[in-house]
C-alpha cells in the first residue's frame, strides 16, 4: 500500500484514519476538505482544486481523504493502489456527525483555514449549510458511487470496504 484513497460518507473517520494511516506508515497525507473550503467557507475554483490534487496525487507515497469524486476521482483513483471504503451504517454515522459537530460548535474548534462550524449551520434543513443534513442525504449516493467504481475498478486495484469501528480497528492492528 503506496499510495491510498480514503472515501465514505461525512463523519465516517476519513482523516482519523488517513492521519493513522500516514503515521503508521510514513506516507504524506492530503485531506480534500482543507484544500477545497478556503477561508470564510468559499471554494476553491475547479482549476485550482484539480492542480493542487494533481501534483499531491503525481507523489509516490500518500493518502488522500474525501470524496470529490466528481471533481478529481480521475486524479486519485486512477493513481491509488488500494481504496478504503468507511461504509458504516447510516445512524452510526449520523451519531458521529452529531456528537462531532456538537463539539465543534461548542468549543470553537477551528477546522481548515480558520473556518468554524456555526450552530445556525447546524440546525438549516439546507444539505448544503449543514454537514448534519449532507451526511443524512448524502450517505445513500455515496453507497451507489462507490459501488460503481469498486465495481469497475482495475484488477490491480485494491478495494477494503469498512464496515464498522470494529473493522477499522482491526484493519489498523
Amino acid at each position: 500500500m503506496r499510495r491510498m484513497a480514503i472515501v465514505g460518507s461525512s463523519a465516517a473517520g476519513k482523516s482519523t484514519l488517513a492521519r493513522a494511516l500516514a503515521r503508521r506508515l510514513d506516507l504524506a497525507h492530503l485531506e480534500l476538505d482543507s484544500v477545497y473550503h478556503q477561508a470564510g467557507w468559499t471554494t476553491l475554483p475547479t482549476s485550482e482544486f484539480r492542480a493542487r490534487v494533481r501534483e499531491f496525487a503525481s507523489g509516490d507515497r500518500w493518502v488522500i481523504d474525501g470524496n470529490y469524486t466528481s471533481r478529481v476521482d480521475n486524479l486519485v483513483f486512477t493513481r491509488a493502489d488500494t481504496v478504503l471504503w468507511l461504509r458504516l451504517p447510516r445512524w452510526v454515522v449520523l451519531r458521529q456527525v452529531l456528537q462531532r459537530t456538537t463539539a465543534r460548535v461548542l468549543l470553537r474548534r477551528k477546522l481548515w483555514n480558520g473556518n468554524r462550524e456555526r450552530l445556525r449551520a447546524v440546525w438549516s434543513r439546507d444539505p448544503e449549510r449543514s454537514i448534519v443534513v449532507w451526511a443524512w442525504t448524502m450517505h445513500g449516493k455515496y453507497d451507489k458511487t462507490y459501488i460503481g467504481m469498486r465495481d469497475a475498478a482495475a484488477a490491480d486495484q485494491r478495494w477494503l470496504e469498512l464496515r464498522s469501528r470494529g473493522d477499522v480497528r482491526r484493519f489498523l492492528a
